[in-house]
């Protein structure tokens, strides 16, 4: 693969987990829904998997911010294993502001499987980590 492709698979793969952030935190659960494949799956810890847009966007859902929050996604390394595939690994750190301000809830771990679908970057599996 070239350079010049590797740097499109890494732009494509980052602004698609940049947007699934910026809904998620914003309590936008279609737009967290469509940056994953429609048979997108979401590992969580001590869940079962929740797989497909009809359980992802009950699970968004209900987890739909209540106070302000913040998901810093960083330290991302992505490896393509295709034009049409990709692993991207990403710490994170969830932030909630509450009447003391802002406070750290949850540091974990992104490991993500993307595809490219119609053009476009969606998450294909996410398996969510966290540290003690």
């Amino acid at each position: 693969m070239s350079e010049s492709t590797q740097a499109w698979v890494v732009a494509g793969v980052r602004a698609v987990l940049g947007a699934h952030t910026q809904a998620q935190d914003a309590g936008r659960t279609d737009d967290v829904v469509a940056t994953y494949t429609p048979d997108g799956v979401l590992e969580v810890p001590g869940m079962d998997p929740i797989e497909g847009h009809d359980a992802l966007r009950e699970a968004f859902k209900g987890w739909a911010p209540a106070l302000p929050q913040l998901h810093l996604v960083t330290n991302t390394v992505v490896t393509s294993t295709g034009e049409d595939t990709a692993h991207a690994l990403s710490d994170v750190v969830f932030l909630q502001r509450g009447e003391a301000g802002w406070a750290v809830g949850v540091v974990g771990h992104y490991d993500d499987t993307l595809r490219r679908e119609n053009g476009a970057w969606l998450l294909h599996r996410r398996k969510t980590t966290y540290q003690a």
